[in-house]
């Protein structure tokens, strides 16, 4: 039988898997696409240069031994990085090839110069009048790597985090962009990158804001005719941190200057570290041309945390308290409270407040009450799971038949309207949602997204299933 690049690579991943974790594997092994095979050469597929450095840095040898069993010693791997733009160079253990898919996109730029380093520089961070060009960084000493708890939900996130602190604008983490639901602990990382660099290298220019704050400052600047002063301000910047960039939605004017700072400091080797509560690919009314710069880099996602990573920030929480409390309580709190971590904290402070005000001992029977009450005051977060499970029974099939890869129309229609509600009810990317819902890719969901708008406009009959389940899921 002849070799084909797909069954080359099928046979390399066979191995590759039995050899390091499923977490791991899913996340830098399934992305990657074989595109051809010559003589003793496999050409694959990575989707940007961080995603090949990373291989070459953490999985070179076991590439070497798959690739090897199948073609021999003087086997040969070339990465093609399907991306938009690259900076650096550096050799892999055969060949890397740009792809022929990546666009210039640098010769559109729009740059303006920083020419203004006089002491006149206006600094929108303090009183008008006040002649001061120091810079505050803006940043939460009480937010470190330290107390930023590693777990499988955040993996990735923290250890990007620790690269861009080591060697900041260094790294392909360039703009490293941190996304994730309410409270996983966005703003926390990006403070604590911020904290570790200011650490590390006194000297650098750190500053933390809110795109929130930079509109207003964006907006005060337009009125007082400030804005050249304003680019200039944040161009002088060597780690730029900007938290819920999501808000940048729909602001036209705030975009495009922000568009220029951006270049600026990306081209200058500056570090710009960016926090949304979406996926890029999930982001409405944000230009195109500022989604493609958000891709440069890695977009890291902070995932609800697992009931061990739970226990350990309670056990955290506590030991910087200085409060002990039984293992049993602990316990019983971190399977109660999953939603994200800001809960998981407050209902632990309630619990100690509690017991502290009223003289109580902290008893499972409190940890009840306390829980049960915050829980109720909680708004309850809808899982993906439980979404496939009212479609489903609203439908009357089971789950599986819900994920086949079946087309028959009705089955379809429940399969997109899970994808529907799934984007409506959780905070999970649609990449995420795909996966859970059949493996399907992110453009699937965009496009069950899609026809479920546009059916409800024109068909009664399906408008009526999408107001029932969404009844049964607003209960």
């Amino acid at each position: 039988m002849s070799l084909t690049a797909e069954s080359v690579w099928n046979n390399c991943l066979e191995f590759i898997k039995d050899n390091i974790q499923p977490q791991a594997y899913k996340t830098w092994f399934e992305p990657i696409i074989a595109v051809k095979l010559t003589e003793n050469a496999l050409s694959i597929q990575v989707p940007s240069k961080f995603f090949y450095e990373w291989l070459e840095e953490h999985y070179v040898k076991i590439l070497k031994v798959a690739l090897t069993k199948e073609l021999g010693k003087n086997a040969k791997l070339v990465y093609i990085i399907k991306m938009e733009n690259t900076y650096g160079n550096k050799q892999p253990f055969t060949e890397k090839i740009p792809s022929s898919n990546r666009t210039a996109v640098k010769s559109q730029d729009v740059d303006i110069p920083l020419n203004n380093k006089s002491p006149e520089l206006r600094n929108p961070f303090v009183i008008p009048g006040i002649r001061n060009v120091k810079i505050e960084s803006q940043l939460n000493p009480n937010y470190s790597f330290d107390n930023f708890l590693e777990g499988d939900s955040n993996r990735l996130a923290r250890s990007a985090g620790l690269a861009v602190a080591n060697k900041p604008g260094g790294t392909s983490f360039n703009p490293l962009l941190i996304f994730g639901g309410v409270g996983l602990g966005k703003t926390h990382l990006a403070h604590a990158i911020g904290v570790d660099i200011k650490d590390k290298y006194p000297e650098k220019t750190v500053l933390y804001i809110s795109a929130e704050k930079f509109t207003q400052q964006y907006i005060d600047a337009i009125k007082k005719n400030n804005r050249n002063d304003f680019i200039h301000f944040y161009q002088i910047i060597d780690v730029l941190i900007i938290d819920d960039v999501q808000f940048l939605s729909g602001k036209s004017g705030t975009q495009d200057v922000f568009f220029h700072i951006f270049n600026h400091l990306h081209q200058n080797g500056k570090q710009v570290v960016l926090t949304s509560d979406k996926a890029p690919v999930d982001m409405q009314d944000i230009e195109q041309r500022l989604l493609s710069r958000f891709k440069w880099g890695l977009s890291a996602e902070l995932q609800t945390p697992d009931f061990e990573t739970r226990v350990s920030i309670l056990k955290n929480k506590l030991y910087r308290d200085g409060v002990e409390m039984p293992e049993e309580i602990i316990d019983y709190v971190a399977k109660n409270i999953k939603t994200n971590v800001r809960e998981l904290e407050g209902a632990i402070i309630s619990l100690i407040a509690q017991s502290s005000f009223n003289k109580k001992e902290i008893t499972l029977d409190l940890a009840r009450i306390i829980v049960e009450k915050f829980v109720k005051n909680t708004k309850r977060e809808v899982s993906i799971d439980y979404i496939q499970k009212v479609v489903s029974d609203y439908f009357q099939m089971d789950i599986d038949t819900l994920q086949s890869k079946t087309r028959k129309r009705h089955i379809v229609q429940a399969r997109q309207l899970a994808m529907f509600f799934a984007k409506k009810f959780t905070k999970a990317s649609l990449a995420s949602i795909g996966s859970q819902i059949g493996k399907r890719d992110h453009a699937t969901v965009l496009h069950a997204c899609k026809t479920v708008d546009n059916l409800s406009s024109t068909d009664k009959q399906f408008r009526k299933y999408v107001e029932d389940i969404t009844k049964k899921l607003s209960v």
